[in-house]
């Protein structure tokens, strides 16, 4: 027989606990329609910019005429009629089999009322999620993408009636192009920037190098947050990753590759903040995306011991810790979590932390998220669940509630 908890979480009724909050889901994905770029590239570049072709018989993605990117497929576990796919099934599905929310934008708000929810967050999937698999193209080429990609998300944003939100992707690979686009995608209302979060692995300077200080002054003075989505490195990309033995099957590495693309944020942001970039620009906000939370109390706790175990000369850069850093400049979002969430409460505290779904991809909390979270917040006031679910978000990202 189901429990309480286990109906509450199932049949949607927890939402009554959340009545009166504009939530806000900070990470969901676009599968990007087969006409994004040709529809609105110059007419010399129509035949060179990203598009659908048959290749062997399947839909492939090519971009520059005749170079394979990937597979058609829409990234969506949730087919048209709702109900959600588990395991690999999703994988071998064309655009036509997935709900039209995962592409289009007024099935995606229809979704979105019937779902609760009143505002998303969007990031890409055809160019990577900080924008890597433009990396080997002609630099004209791929700046002319990135630019069409925010142009295209600023008229989703619009048309959507502000409520998505899509994140720019920059031109990381060139510092002024990048400062030049963060600050257009501003002038178009884009309310945050995407990148690479590893750089050097493309012989471009480290986050913590002063070469990007141009791009956090910008950030800085347009309080533009800047997101860095799980997968957005050179090793994070790769979503079997080496943590799967060889001997494990498919579906099992997918899992087991889900779980350590969540945890390499952790790295990024211990870097950052060791680097002492928070020292020199405190008012920059990082967003750790699609990582989870429960992680941060451990890491926290370690990099101010480490500091002073094996660093102590590093605090000449830094006059704060490890941990206080964290608090004043980075944030992070849950979904699944339950115990996780609330140990990062006690580590971080309420102003820090975000909710998402990940819809549509695979380990999106659907359906019934909020029944999902309402029991996961259970005990905590209704202002602490307002800013978990709604009011950090708004705060982060600019948006009016």
């Amino acid at each position: 027989m189901a429990t309480a908890n286990q109906e509450t979480k199932t049949n949607g009724s927890g939402r009554d606990a959340l009545a009166g909050i504009k939530v806000i889901d900070v990470d969901t994905h676009l599968t990007e329609p087969h006409d994004l770029w040709t529809s609105r590239a110059p007419a010399k570049w129509k035949d060179r910019v990203p598009q659908v072709k048959i290749v062997d018989g399947k839909r492939q993605w090519v971009i520059d005429g005749d170079r394979t990117m990937s597979a058609a497929n829409p990234s969506s576990v949730v087919k048209p009629d709702g109900a959600k796919a588990k395991g690999i099934e999703f994988l071998k599905w064309e655009i036509e089999e997935v709900h039209p929310g995962s592409y289009d934008i007024e099935p995606r708000l229809k979704f979105m009322d019937g779902e609760g929810i009143w505002a998303q967050i969007i990031y890409p999937n055809l160019l990577g999620f900080g924008g890597l698999r433009a990396a080997t193209l002609d630099p004209e080429l791929r700046v002319l993408c990135t630019q069409i990609f925010n142009d295209a998300m600023a008229e989703i944003q619009a048309q959507s009636g502000n409520r998505i939100f899509p994140m720019a992707l920059m031109p990381w690979w060139d510092i002024d192009i990048t400062v030049k686009e963060a600050q257009r995608c501003h002038k178009m209302g884009l309310k945050g920037i995407n990148t690479n979060s590893s750089p050097h692995d493309h012989k471009v300077p480290d986050l913590g190098e002063h070469h990007w200080d141009p791009l956090w002054e910008v950030c800085s003075d347009l309080n533009l947050p800047i997101n860095f989505h799980i997968g957005s490195s050179t090793e994070g990309i790769d979503w079997f990753g080496k943590a799967p033995w060889p001997s494990q099957s498919v579906d099992r590495r997918i899992a087991l590759g889900s779980t350590m693309l969540f945890m390499h944020n952790a790295q990024i942001f211990a870097n950052i903040i060791y680097s002492g970039l928070l020292e020199r620009f405190p008012k920059l906000k990082f967003v750790s995306v699609e990582s989870g939370v429960g992680w941060m109390p451990f890491l926290l706790e370690t990099l101010d011991y480490e500091l002073e175990e094996a660093a102590p000369r590093t605090k000449k850069i830094l006059t704060m810790k490890p941990s206080e850093y964290f608090k004043r400049n980075i944030y992070s979002c849950f979904w699944f979590e339950d115990k996780g969430l609330h140990n990062a409460l006690d580590a971080v505290g309420v102003d820090n932390l975000m909710f998402e779904t990940d819809f549509p991809h695979p380990t999106c909390l659907y359906p019934n998220a909020l029944a999902h979270v309402a029991h996961t917040l259970e005990g905590l006031s209704f202002e602490d669940k307002r800013k978990l679910l709604s009011a950090n978000a708004a705060r982060v990202y600019s948006i009016p509630v």
